[in-house]
């Protein structure tokens, strides 16, 4: 009888969240003007156009060696960036965390200045930067380091409030010094899942740097902006099918080694 209880209100609840979020969606649509079934309608258009137009020929083939270079550079830009902000937030997260913290104070800035980061999207931080650097790799390099540095500290500090807890009470304990129990228990017992979140920022930052492209003139993105907007959609359609080649390819190298690490 109980089980039955508790059966229907799931149910009910199921009913209530889809209800909910079925009018958010239609004052989201009267409030923004858009029809949904015009929208349902000229998405078979939409598709029909792009195996039209929007696909690599032999001419754009010609292209590669401009184009090969610039994700090359979005590559290493990417992992630089995840790279540098992922030592930065190892620093902050040990200092952060509640397990291995100094004080309060430092704590509580730490993990202010992680949400701070955290939250403000890397499109922001390339349009903030961009009016003190300009157009060049400084501007996306920063925008990607920003954005790996706020999420990476906020899954670091909860990696060692997870993982490492129990270590540091016993090496407390013993009478180890604070560097001690940070070099001897937090950073080894937490460095797989730490090289785990540094690959996912890692993949994160190739997909984030093609639109910090877009914004900042450098990059695959600025390859793909400058292909479209001059209806060169063949060329567009190649640097498409390139990002997602790499992106693929990485994911799986990512994947072959999380499963060495664990």
């Amino acid at each position: 009888m109980n089980l039955d209880r508790y059966i229907a209100r799931k149910r009910i609840s199921l009913l209530l969240l889809i209800g909910l979020l079925l009018t958010i969606s239609w004052i989201a649509s009267i409030l923004t003007k858009f029809d949904p079934l015009q929208g349902l309608s000229a998405f078979p258009q939409a598709v029909g156009w792009a195996f039209q137009n929007f696909y690599p020929d032999a001419k754009s083939l010609e292209r590669l060696p401009q184009i090969l270079p610039r994700l090359w550079d979005t590559i290493l830009l990417s992992t630089a960036a995840a790279a540098v902000g992922a030592m930065v937030a190892i620093v902050f997260a040990v200092l952060g965390s509640a397990t291995t913290r100094v004080n309060g104070f430092f704590s509580a800035a730490c993990r202010l200045i992680a949400t701070l980061f955290r939250n403000i999207d890397v499109s922001v931080w390339s349009m903030v930067l961009l009016f003190s650097f300009g157009q060049s790799g400084m501007t996306g390099f920063l925008a990607l380091f920003f954005a790996s540095f706020g999420f990476l500290t906020r899954a670091f500090m909860e990696t060692i409030d997870e993982v490492s807890a129990s270590s540091v009470e016993a090496l407390k304990a013993s009478g180890s010094g604070y560097l001690s129990v940070v070099c001897r228990s937090v950073i080894p017992s937490t460095a797989p899942q730490m090289m785990s979140w540094l690959l996912y920022m890692v993949e994160t930052n190739i997909r984030s740097a093609t639109l910090v492209g877009l914004l900042t003139g450098t990059g695959i993105g600025f390859s793909f902006d400058l292909y479209y907007k001059s209806l060169n959609y063949n060329s567009a359609s190649l640097v498409v099918i390139l990002i997602i080649i790499a992106i693929v390819t990485i994911e799986l190298a990512s994947n072959a080694i999380r499963k060495l690490i664990k």
